[in-house]
């Protein structure tokens, strides 16, 4: 008997092993960036100083609105710089945070060091990809006092933040075959009142980043140049609107 569950034990362990490689396996091989995001990034303004996050200076006279960008899972964070560095030409100090294991879940609370070690930004804009931005919202949620408005992205939130007091723009499209209009409409009372949503018609998942396709995904009928114009519309009328620079 001692010796059959010691089989047992042996057979639960390698399983538990196995599984454990595999997943460390994935989340080490994320979607990588297209060579359009790589080469955005090595032409911009970054910050000097030794983080693991990657931010975008903007290069005109000191701002005090910061973006920070928490983004999809399993994607590689540089996928999202086509639409950081635009904000930060634009006037906004705009950072993306690479996360452990390239999920968000595991690094939800990285915003605070962010808003740590740039003092001189006094109101800071959390944004979020799919994944990325249901951690967002979580964090937006714990921490009220340091957020003063947010992004989702093909994104929604998974918790009630209807009583936080702070501008939000949803952003969503019509052909995302993950987070679907359907979902986008289910969850709208989890938002807080002064929610903007808008949808990109002909857009897709993968298309709010620059990863190519992605499994499930619906067939976008634009282009993610077009696509990603539109976001950048949206996300700088919405700054505008509720910030000042």
């Amino acid at each position: 008997m001692c010796r059959f569950w010691k089989i047992i034990l042996i057979s639960l362990f390698s399983i538990l092993l196995i599984g454990t490689g595999a997943f460390l396996f994935w989340a080490y091989h994320p979607s990588n960036p297209m060579p359009e995001a790589v080469a955005v990034i090595k032409s911009s303004t970054t910050d000097s100083q030794k983080h693991s996050w990657l931010t975008f200076v903007p290069a005109q006279k000191e701002k005090t609105t910061g973006i920070i960008f928490y983004p999809g899972g399993h994607v590689d964070y540089r996928a999202y710089a086509p639409i950081t560095v635009a904000l930060a030409k634009k006037g906004y100090f705009s950072t993306i945070i690479p996360m452990p294991l390239n999920l968000a879940v595991f690094g939800s609370k990285k915003a605070t060091e962010v808003i740590n070690a740039y003092p001189k930004i006094k109101k800071w804009v959390i944004a979020g990809h799919s994944f990325g931005g249901v951690f967002a919202a979580q964090f937006a949620k714990a921490n009220p006092e340091k957020i003063q408005g947010m992004i989702l992205m093909a994104s929604y939130p998974a918790d009630d933040l209807s009583k936080l007091k702070l501008p939000v723009l949803s952003l969503s499209a019509s052909n995302d075959g993950l987070c679907t209009p359907k979902k986008i409409k289910q969850t709208r009372q989890l938002l807080p009142q002064k929610t903007s949503f808008f949808v990109i018609q002909g857009g897709n998942h993968a298309q709010f980043g620059s990863y190519g396709l992605q499994p499930g995904d619906g067939n976008a009928s634009i282009s993610r140049t077009a696509q990603q114009k539109e976001i950048l519309k949206q996300i700088l009328a919405f700054l505008e609107d509720n910030f000042k620079r």
